[in-house]
């Protein structure tokens, strides 16, 4: 890959400084990281990350996070944001990470306000117009910047870039929050997002770094990376992992043989529109 061009970067930092002041949606990832990082070391702009809590973001991320920003020697709040009490969030339509990204922006966007703050910013990046994102729809209707979208950055750009300012998250696997693991159309529950959380907390406490639990109800559906599969067929791992699963909630354990994939949960979506 070749290397990011200078002249972007300063371009960067340029608009940054004519915000001067900016309010950050932050979740400790790879593209957030970075704004939130460049926009600390801009002299003269004030900078302050906003971390979402809800039972939709678990809280072993949101504890990186905050690690993450002390080590960069940024300035984060913690906001509560209540998208599970929106009957519209919870009924898990197509359009869910609209009302999420409506929900948590709102709020970000009253925090910002209350702290002086003129500007509130958003991490997506170049790559992101090619996937099924119904937030940025959101976040345009209320203003968000995306500096990183706006320049061009790609996610290898800034994974690149990360890597040389020294950041933790240059390598770190993408997270989506945990309502997207239910099916559309299943209704969304603080006590179904707290068994997910319990189950992949279980995965990475087995080493598994890049995975994902689907939840069908009664039965989870494992999403690890084709090149791990085989880690299963170790019969204590296997048992122990199902033994976790259970104390998790579930019933019945599967493993999906194609592995992690992201926008596995589209896929449905592909077959039924036009």
């Amino acid at each position: 890959m070749a290397d990011v061009d200078a002249a972007r970067i300063d371009c960067l930092r340029d608009l940054l400084a004519g915000l001067g002041s900016v309010a950050i949606g932050y979740s400790g990832g790879v593209d957030s990281t970075f704004l939130l990082a460049v926009a600390t070391r801009v002299p003269g702009v004030r900078a302050v990350g906003f971390i979402g809590c809800s039972p939709a973001f678990p809280v072993r991320e949101k504890e990186e996070a905050i690690r993450i920003a002390a080590q960069i020697g940024a300035t984060v709040r913690l906001i509560e944001t209540r998208e599970l009490d929106d009957p519209d969030f919870t009924a898990n339509s197509p359009t869910r990470c609209f009302r999420c990204k409506t929900s948590l922006f709102s709020t970000i966007a009253e925090a910002a306000a209350a702290e002086g703050l003129a500007h509130v910013l958003e991490g997506a990046n170049a790559d992101d117009r090619n996937d099924f994102r119904p937030g940025m729809e959101a976040t345009r209707a209320l203003g968000v910047r995306s500096p990183l979208l706006e320049l061009g950055f790609t996610k290898d750009e800034i994974r690149q870039l990360s890597q040389q300012m020294n950041l933790p998250t240059w390598d770190k696997p993408s997270f989506a929050c945990l309502a997207s693991r239910i099916p559309w159309g299943s209704v969304i529950t603080a006590e179904k997002l707290a068994r997910i959380e319990q189950a992949e907390d279980a995965l990475r406490d087995m080493g598994f770094v890049q995975c994902r639990v689907r939840d069908y109800d009664t039965q989870c559906r494992i999403e690890v990376l084709p090149g791990e599969l085989g880690r299963l067929l170790d019969d204590s791992l296997r048992e122990a992992l199902v033994a976790r699963m259970k104390a998790a909630g579930y019933v019945h354990v599967a493993l999906d043989l194609e592995g992690y994939r992201t926008g596995a949960m589209n896929e449905v979506l592909v077959k039924v529109m036009p």
